[in-house]
């Protein structure tokens, strides 16, 4: 099926986006433990990771693609990570029905909300790649993943100018905690060509230990950026209303928000 055309003001706008550095956090010193263990220092690195970051969009390539692999390559089961089997009423129901009542809503700073079924994500067009996935607890892993481009979705709904941020709410809680686990994107990475929304894994549905029915794929970020269970996407102009106020489950932890691989 051949891509859709959009409306020149959204693409003009990606051209704008990808000349623009957001506000973030880099990881380039996230392995020094012992210094930032110190208060002090712990708020002078956020400057200095704010300036990694931007750094990082000056330098390198906004289009630069993430390494994809052959099929042979595919390890013949993914690992699961995170939350694998959630208990939640409503998303216990979701899984009863195949999914069938599951909804994805697109909101906030956007002139067109929508709400689109998993059926109706399956017809749009579509993205496969085979990427590695990169965990920050040391493993790796590579799959083929099936999904919407983000872009795509981005472009239906237009979003407005002040839209700095895309959040990516999820279904789960964590490891049984009160928040539900969210993430987030600049708008270079969400309009990057290997970011999809990805609902199948290695030619079949996408597993609900895997992040069933949809979970975000952004190939240029470790695996915490990647959320899964995701029924919710909203477009923000910064976090200070969401949850910790850092852009991300663990973030709010202390992880750092830019998870640039």
């Amino acid at each position: 099926m051949s891509k859709p055309q959009s409306s020149g003001p959204n693409r003009s706008r990606r051209r704008l986006l990808s000349g623009m550095a957001a506000l973030g956090a880099g990881s380039l010193l996230a392995g020094c433990d012992r210094i930032a263990d110190n208060a002090s220092v712990k708020r002078a690195l956020g400057s200095v990771e704010q300036l990694t970051y931007k750094a990082q969009r000056l330098i390198a390539s906004r289009q630069a693609l993430a390494q994809e692999f052959d099929k042979s390559q595919i390890a013949p089961v993914f690992r699961p990570n995170g939350t694998t089997d959630p208990q939640e009423d409503y998303y216990r129901a979701w899984v009863e029905n195949d999914f069938a009542d599951w909804r994805l809503t697109i909101d906030g700073l956007v002139e067109q909300p929508a709400t689109l079924s998993l059926a109706e994500l399956g017809e749009m067009p579509s993205r496969t790649q085979i990427t590695r996935h990169d965990c920050v607890e040391g493993w790796s892993c590579i799959g083929q993943w099936t999904g919407v481009p983000l872009a795509d979705l981005l472009d239906r709904v237009r979003p407005l100018d002040q839209a700095r941020f895309v959040v990516f709410h999820c279904a789960d809680h964590t490891y049984g905690g009160s928040d539900l686990y969210y993430e987030s994107l600049d708008m270079v990475e969400a309009y990057h060509p290997q970011t999809i929304l990805a609902y199948g894994l290695n030619d079949a549905a996408l597993p609900v230990a895997n992040g069933a029915p949809l979970r975000l794929r952004a190939e240029r970020q470790l695996g915490y950026k990647q959320a899964k269970y995701v029924m919710r996407v909203e477009l923000v102009d910064s976090f200070r209303n969401l949850h910790g106020g850092k852009g991300g489950y663990w973030e709010d932890r202390g992880y750092n928000w830019w998870a640039g691989i």
